[in-house]
């Protein structure tokens, strides 16, 4: 009697679970435990007497005993269900619920194809226009194939089987919140980590977890620096100084040698005026050569303080050359350094320099060079004066450069001395004008006509002359006996003889008549009339002298 109801009970639950099994129906998602496999199939328990048959290519890695939620595909003699339709039931369920919260997915790169690339969202094939593969342009687009990107769904038709994502969409809402995050935190003067994304001519992008800084060409380093990759690399790892914070134009400036210690703090106690200095070529101009003494320090070689005869195309000035001279001057303030390759002086050579150089003074210089308005003359160590073009005495459109060599020595005059401006101005016109002057200035202060006069060596000559007239005349009157033809020469020789008596006794006589013209103007000034009427010929020899004065004098 005992037996009984048991046996009822078991009836009534077996009967009960094949109903249930008759009432699954196609399109039922129910879950199941994989019982056995065999060959192609596997079996699924989804009543826990019956069993389905499933697909043995869509359990994936699953093994017996293991969960599994399938699709009824079909009911009848076998009961047939499908893991891949209950996936992609779940992904439809999935992707409606992105489209509508926009929460991102996961998805992989598979191939590309005319403008985008093929993505596989949990089995599900979608499409990403190439536009929206990254928020950073890149020419090398294959770089994306095979990666797994999280991405955003843009547009889901479960009908139609189209998927759309975004990957640059995700990026910039992901990089809008961390943004806002970033600005929240970030303050002037604070000192943060960052990543330098991208270099360009005028400075380097550098990340700070969500937002971007600019560091400035001239705030990466101390020292000059010509384009930012000379110090700096994409992706590389750098620790700046906030300098300025924009929020509404969404600019944060940053600095990179704020946080090294600035070489010009305590420059004068390395470098001081008139000391020596050794330095590299780093920059060539026209006016000039820049010299980096150390990281940070520049000194300005200027032209004209190369050594005379340098010239600034050698290749002692090219780029990346040593250098070495004297340091002129330091201007911390405006930090600028002045350098020479002249000797400087022991002291500043404009203390008292009335004192040593007045105007219209001569003084002598070495040319150090010429320019397009003057030649620069060096007085001494330290202290230099410029000729202007207009007192070079050159022709119109003479170049001043090429009148003067370098190191050539020079005498000149002093025209003006300006010890406020510390200018000289100096001449070669003038001087040259003064030594004119100096030769002609005696005779027009000279008033007194002097008459001519015989000199001791006329005298000596005319005498001479005289001894060889008498002796050519006593040999003529010795010949006389001699032939007729002889004969009739010798009246000529007579004429000859007696001219030359004439020619003495006129030269005696005239002698003898300038002595008395130069006793009686001595004695009586008045005679100077009478004897002017007696020889007007004496007064011509003045008179060109005067002309003379007077032409001398125009010229200047």
């Amino acid at each position: 009697m005992s037996d009984e109801p048991n046996n009822v009970n078991e009836f009534e639950q077996a009967l009960r679970e094949s109903f249930e099994v008759e009432a699954l129906k196609a399109g039922d998602v129910i879950e199941g435990t994989i019982v056995a496999i065999k060959g192609d199939v596997a079996l699924v328990d989804v009543s826990g007497k019956s069993e389905a048959v499933l697909d043995r290519a869509e359990i994936d890695d699953l093994g017996t005993g293991d969960p599994v939620e399938v699709v009824v595909v079909s009911t009848g003699e076998e009961i047939r269900v499908s893991r891949r339709l209950a996936l992609e039931a779940q992904l439809k369920e999935k992707l409606n619920d992105a489209v509508a919260s926009g929460q991102p997915v996961e998805g992989k790169v598979v191939g590309r194809r005319k403008g985008g690339f093929d993505v596989v969202v949990s089995g599900v094939r979608g499409f990403c226009p190439i536009s929206h593969i990254s928020d950073v342009r890149s020419d090398d687009v294959d770089q994306h194939l095979g990666q797994t990107y999280t991405f955003k769904v843009l547009e889901y038709k479960p009908d139609g089987q189209r998927l759309v994502v975004s990957r640059a969409a995700h990026l910039n809402e992901e990089k809008g919140r961390l943004r806002d995050e970033a600005w929240s935190t970030l303050e002037v003067g604070a000192e943060v980590e960052g990543r330098v994304r991208s270099l360009t001519d005028f400075g380097a992008f550098v990340e700070l977890g969500g937002v971007d800084g600019l560091v400035h060409v001239t705030e990466i380093a101390h020292h000059r620096v010509n384009h930012p990759r000379e110090e700096l690399q994409v992706d590389q790892q750098v620790r700046v100084k906030i300098l300025d914070l924009d929020r509404e134009k969404d600019r944060i400036s940053l600095s990179i040698k704020a946080l090294v210690e600035d070489p010009w703090t305590a420059v004068t106690d390395r470098y001081s005026a008139r000391g020596p200095f050794e330095g590299v070529v780093v920059r060539k101009t026209d006016f000039g050569v820049f010299v980096q003494l150390e990281s940070g320090i520049d000194g300005l070689l200027h032209v004209s303080q190369l050594r005379p005869g340098l010239e600034i195309d050698t290749s002692e000035f090219e780029v990346g050359e040593t250098v070495r001279g004297w340091v002129r001057d330091i201007d911390v303030e405006n930090r600028r350094i002045g350098l020479t390759m002249r000797q400087m002086p022991d002291r500043d050579p404009w203390e008292r320099i009335e004192m040593r150089y007045q105007e219209g003074q001569t003084v002598e210089g070495t040319v150090e060079n010429g320019a397009d308005f003057g030649v620069f003359v060096e007085l001494e160590p330290g202290l230099s004066g410029l000729i202007p073009i207009s007192e070079l005495g050159l022709e119109r459109d003479a170049d001043p450069r090429g009148a003067f060599a370098p190191g050539e020595k020079l005498k000149l005059k002093l025209m003006g001395l300006d010890p406020n401006r510390r200018r000289i101005s100096l001449s070669v016109k003038a001087l040259k004008r003064d030594l004119e002057r100096q030769e002609y200035t005696p005779h027009m202060e000279s008033g007194v006509d002097a008459a001519p006069e015989v000199t001791g060596f006329g005298a000596q000559l005319a005498a001479a002359l005289d001894k060889s007239e008498a002796k050519k005349a006593k040999a003529a009157k010795k010949q006389a006996p001699a032939k007729k033809a002889e004969g009739k020469k010798a009246p000529a020789k007579k004429a000859t003889a007696k001219k030359a008596a004439d020619k003495k006794t006129a030269t005696k006589k005239a002698a003898e008549k300038k002595t008395a013209t130069k006793k009686a103007a001595e004695k009586k000034p008045a005679a100077k009339k009478a004897t002017a009427k007696k020889a007007p010929a004496k007064k011509k020899a003045p008179a060109k002298k005067k002309t003379a004065t007077k032409k001398a004098a125009d010229k200047e």
